[in-house]
């Protein structure tokens, strides 16, 4: 059993999502977001590192799948995105959570099929996935999203890696 927290961050936005895993089945635990309604930045990043080490403190989940930063068109947007996703992952790395990295198009082609999939269909999906009664906020099912494709990668490399593995040497070749 494997609990998942998934975080899309954002300067103003900050959503979560926390799951378990067992084998391939998939509950889900949480979600929401962390709301930054301040002006300055150092006060919103601060906010967001709050936030995220209190998710931790109360899930305690076993690892942190995260979004990487995209291009945006604007830079400055860019930057602040990179800073609050900085301080998201130093809130998981201080509680000694190993943290993954996704792409948002592997993301959306993980969940959805397409990796120009919009906020609809991906609420759509995890809504489904997870069996929920109604969909989550659009940045919470994002996070919810980062979580299950973390899911289905880890559990990809758990099947190459079991093949990897001699059962008589005990250890990798």
């Amino acid at each position: 059993m494997t609990i998942i927290l998934g975080i899309d961050p954002g300067s103003r936005l900050t959503g979560y999502g926390i799951i378990r895993q067992q084998g391939r089945h998939l509950t889900y635990l949480g979600s929401g977001c962390i709301r930054t309604v301040v002006d300055d930045m150092p006060t919103r990043l601060k906010l967001i590192y709050a936030g995220v080490s209190e998710i931790i403190t109360q899930f305690r989940p076993d690892c942190m799948a995260i979004e990487q930063v995209f291009m945006a068109k604007n830079p400055d947007s860019a930057l602040k995105l990179g800073q609050a996703r900085g301080v998201a992952i130093v809130a998981g790395v201080n509680q000694e959570l190993p943290v993954f990295e996704y792409a948002a198009r592997l993301v959306k082609q993980t969940v959805v099929g397409t990796g120009a999939a919009d906020k609809k269909q991906v609420q759509h999906m995890v809504r489904s996935l997870l069996k929920l009664s109604a969909s989550p906020q659009a940045d919470a099912a994002d996070a919810l999203a980062i979580a299950i494709t973390h899911c289905h990668f880890s559990q990809n490399l758990l099947l190459t890696s079991a093949a990897k593995v001699s059962p008589l040497a005990g250890r990798r070749r």
